[in-house]
């Protein structure tokens, strides 16, 4: 199984919107998918997803809960007795339950697990960082003025944790707007071919401002979206992941 981290320094960039769109780009290609939603404090995931169900379990660990098209996925917000109860924790109590997501969920065979951190570089990422076998690293920007350092931040702990970055995600990039066929860049240039050099990694997808997109994760229906950032995504991951096995 391979485990893919989806990280950023500093909230608000899309981590959660990557990390569902990744796993939908790899499951579209056959390959089974779990999403752990280590954003204990706010878990955005199953909203995403239209999962409100709790898992369940036996004595062996607890069973994901399996979204629509069938991507493995466990979050705090499934636990809990409604979506909008707040997860009041310090940093110890969220690393504990972030060990035991990975402990303790009978994830089955997958293929690949999709880990959402929440942002910055403090104790829920390190805990990440140190209690997974973490195959590589996307990193998620967006492109306004302070990019460069907030993406430097996340580079520089993916380093010092020895781990691999396998690429960028630029969000926010652009809005399409088909009446005049044009690409408007509403936070500015696109920083991607800078912000690549910075991880000494591959641009991997500039996902644009999609209204459809925002209606559907709103809906619980982000399985639904069939932009064609979900192809390139799929085709860029799984092309790096076979480049590193040879």
């Amino acid at each position: 199984m391979k485990e893919l981290v989806i990280l950023s320094g500093k909230g608000g960039v899309g981590k959660s919107l990557v990390s569902g769109l990744v796993a939908i780009a790899l499951k579209r290609k056959g390959y089974e998918v779990g999403i752990l939603d280590a954003d204990i404090t706010g878990p955005s995931i199953p909203k995403m997803f239209g999962i409100k169900v709790p898992p369940s379990g036996n004595e062996d660990g607890i069973l994901p809960v399996l979204s629509k098209s069938g991507i493995e996925v466990m979050s705090i917000n499934l636990l809990l007795p409604n979506e909008d109860e707040a997860v009041i924790w310090r940093g110890p109590l969220i690393g504990n339950t972030i060990k035991q997501f990975g402990e303790e969920v009978l994830w089955g065979k997958l293929d690949y697990l999709i880990i959402d951190l929440p942002p910055g570089t403090a104790d829920a990422p390190l805990t990440v960082m140190q209690s997974f076998p973490i195959s590589g690293v996307i990193i998620v920007y967006t492109p306004q003025d302070l990019v460069d350092m907030i993406v430097k931040k996340a580079v520089n702990m993916t380093q010092k944790m020895e781990k691999r970055i396998l690429g960028v995600v630029e969000n926010m990039s652009y809005l399409y707007v088909p009446e005049i066929d044009k690409k408007i860049e509403v936070f500015g240039k696109s920083r991607g071919d800078e912000m690549a050099k910075v991880a000494n990694a591959p641009l991997l997808g500039q996902i644009p401002i999609d209204p459809e997109l925002a209606k559907l994760c709103d809906e619980g229906n982000i399985e639904r979206y069939n932009g064609e950032i979900i192809t390139k995504l799929g085709e860029a991951i799984i092309r790096l992941i076979k480049t590193e096995n040879k």
